[in-house]
């Protein structure tokens, strides 16, 4: 089976999510051939190269989701805006296309300017919204320049004369010109993807089966290809796309009309996905309701939770010594979404109680100045807290909190973080799936956790959950276990069974391998051109029976020595070298905290 696995920001390039998950994904299939075609979200991800590829991905394909003037786009002002916008050259369009685009374009900005209320017939199941959006996709399959159009004055026209069409909400009728101006700006980013060069015969035309590993960007070639050749759409999301666009928006210097536009065009973009996409594989129950709430059918549905190396906490959850008998252990990245400030404050509760006790936070500030800043506030509230006391990682052995990070000699790997506590805490306020539990569970260490995303259904009632900021709870349930080192013993023993049942490599490709298969089942029969007479009837012997198997006989053989062609180049250069296996990386919480990984939603 041919797959064509579709990625945003991620595989094959050395850094970004769900790179790890992915590359595990095509190296656990090899009975399948991959087509890559990845979506880069910044020039310094693309000079970070690509991650070592097995021999059954056959091809590469590439492209840039962003541009130099990105970062110029926003923040710009009225005049600033309409010069980079209004742009010339490139194809032009004759007076038809002309026409056609605007019809399409119009179609769209009508679909997110009035959703509720458009007043004409809709042209498919998805209405005016899937009206213009294959129809720009159609303009640039057949003419190109799609990306200059919608760069173009009338485009912002368009979205004027819609924002002030009868049927519009108050909040969209007050846009500005500037509002519009940065719609279209916004618009043109997230419709690149339509004016690619993957929607022929030789590229996604010849494929048995799109994966899509998120919603978004990634999806629309998936879209695209069931639409121009009947390639089925499967959909894999660990964490919702529409989601972090609503999350993402309050940092956006955007006012509340583009806010309102962006995220009706960003819902309607998600619905249509779910509702092409033959399955959907939510990789928790979490993100599964959030698929439903945005017109996922449940049929449609299946949870397939996210694969983790459990070999490497095997050392710490087959040994009975439970860590540090009065030590907490908090690992992640350190942000304010992990509330670390009501962890203080409960410590101070515990400690309390239970005066010996001390706490551990293994890990390191988020990217960006937020995260420094934030760790510096979590410092001085530690201090704070214990005036009496030296706080910091020069006074360990006194203090009763200490900020460390993995790789030191003490503790030098993930597995030892976990095996220094006997609870392991989580405290945050937002959380996707929560790698950090899913390796405390392995290496069978007891928890206290938040009920916050997919919290409870990871735990399965093997941790205590407390409400999220609530110290005062978060200390009733950490003095609990560490007053009760056989009940602590109890639940760790039953959170690494679950662990390991559950949230495993194995049962992860064993998901996929049995999605895979019973999506090309059901999928019509698509005969190759070269494969076939003038009347469509199969040709003997056209296809060696070998060509079917993966083997020396159907890849070219890299020699002994040498390295891979340079990224962006289209295909890897078998005749560069041999590829070895790659270096053990970082997974799930030590990716969040040495570098971007696949943890984190």
């Amino acid at each position: 089976m041919r797959i064509g696995l579709l990625t945003d920001g991620g595989y094959p390039y050395a850094t970004g999510e769900s790179r790890l998950w992915c590359d595990r994904l095509v190296r656990g299939l090899p009975q399948h051939e991959f087509d890559l075609f990845a979506l880069s979200r910044s020039a310094h991800q693309e000079d970070q190269g690509w991650v070592r590829l097995p021999h059954h991905v056959s091809r590469v394909r590439t492209a840039p989701l962003w541009t130099p003037e990105d970062g110029t786009l926003r923040g710009s002002g009225e005049r600033g805006l309409l010069a980079r916008l209004v742009t010339g050259g490139g194809p032009s369009y004759g007076r038809r296309d002309r026409r056609r685009f605007a019809a399409h374009l119009e179609a769209l900005a009508t679909a997110i300017c009035a959703p509720e209320d458009t007043g004409r017939e809709p042209a498919t199941d998805g209405g005016l919204f899937t009206e213009g959006l294959y129809g720009l996709a159609e303009l640039a399959r057949e003419r190109g320049g799609l990306h200059l159009a919608l760069r173009s004055e009338t485009t912002v026209r368009i979205l004027e004369a819609a924002c002030r069409a009868r049927g519009t909400g108050r909040t969209v009728q007050s846009a500005t010109v500037l509002d519009h101006l940065a719609v279209a700006a916004e618009l043109e980013r997230a419709l690149r993807p339509l004016s690619l060069d993957w929607y022929g015969q030789d590229s996604l035309g010849a494929v048995d089966l799109c994966h899509a590993t998120s919603g978004g960007a990634a999806a629309l070639p998936g879209l695209l290809a069931k639409r121009f050749f009947g390639v089925p759409l499967l959909v894999t999301e660990h964490g919702v796309q529409l989601r972090a666009h609503y999350l993402a928006a309050t940092d956006a210097p955007f006012g509340a009309p583009v806010r309102a536009l962006l995220a009706t065009f960003h819902g309607q973009l998600a619905a249509e996905v779910y509702r092409q996409a033959t399955v959907i594989t939510p990789g928790n129950t979490h993100v599964r309701r959030w698929q439903q709430r945005c017109g996922a059918d449940p049929a449609r549905q299946r949870t397939v939770y996210p694969g983790m190396a459990a070999e490497r906490f095997s050392p710490v959850g087959e040994d009975d010594d439970q860590g540090g008998p009065g030590t907490l252990v908090w690992v992640g990245r350190i942000e304010p979404a992990k509330d670390l400030i009501a962890l203080l404050h409960a410590f101070a509760e515990v400690r309390r109680a239970e005066p010996d006790a001390r706490l551990r936070v293994f890990g390191a500030p988020a990217e960006g100045g937020e995260g420094a800043t934030y760790l510096a506030h979590c410092r001085a509230l530690a201090a704070q807290l214990f005036p009496d006391e030296a706080v910091g990682a020069h006074a360990e052995g006194v203090s009763p909190v200490t900020f460390e990070e993995i790789g030191g000699p003490e503790v030098p790997d993930l597995a030892e973080a976990y095996a220094a506590g006997g609870v392991i805490v989580l405290s945050s306020v937002v959380e996707g799936f929560p790698i950090s539990l899913v390796e405390a569970m392995f290496c069978g260490r007891a928890t206290v956790s938040t009920d916050v995303g997919a919290v409870v259904e990871v735990i399965g009632g093997t941790g205590l959950v407390v409400p999220p900021r609530n110290p005062r709870a978060l200390a009733d349930a950490c003095i609990a276990l560490l007053r009760d080192p056989e009940r602590r013993a109890r639940l760790g023993a039953a959170a690494r069974a679950r662990a390991l049942e559950l949230f495993t490599v194995e049962q992860n490709l064993a998901a996929f391998r049995g999605i895979y298969l019973e999506l090309i089942s059901h999928a019509p029969v698509r005969r190759e051109a070269d494969a076939v007479d003038a009347h469509g009837e199969p040709l003997l012997f056209a296809t060696p029976a070998e060509a079917r198997l993966l083997g020396h006989w159907t890849q070219p053989q890299p020699p002994a020595t040498g390295a891979w062609s340079e990224p962006g180049t289209g295909v890897p250069s078998w005749a560069a070298g041999a590829e070895p296996e790659p270096a053990p990386e970082p997974e799930g919480v030590c990716a969040a905290v040495h570098g971007p990984g696949d943890g984190d939603a």
